[in-house]
């Protein structure tokens, strides 16, 4: 039971840094597409190129945070429930 206190506020502390993460910085960088926004394909003669654009993130390179989107619903809700 003691480590389950001393690990309360350490979890505390990491919830507060990722929401103040999602707060300042809401988009992250695309996973599929490592940001680019498209897939780099490489030639026969071994030059890089610009391949499809990358369809989870359409092109931008962004996807938006969990933390973020988790916000965004609360507030969704909270707005039409207050009507």
């Amino acid at each position: 039971m003691p480590s389950l206190l001393t690990a309360m506020p350490l979890l505390a502390l990491l919830t507060f840094c990722y929401a103040t993460l999602c707060a300042a910085s809401p988009f992250g960088a695309c996973r599929k597409c490592e940001g680019w926004g498209h897939k780099i394909r490489q030639t026969r003669t071994g030059r890089l190129k610009r391949g499809r654009e990358c369809r989870r993130c359409r092109g931008y390179g962004r996807r938006l945070r969990f933390g973020r989107r988790l916000f965004n619903t609360a507030s969704r809700m909270r707005h039409e429930g207050t009507r």
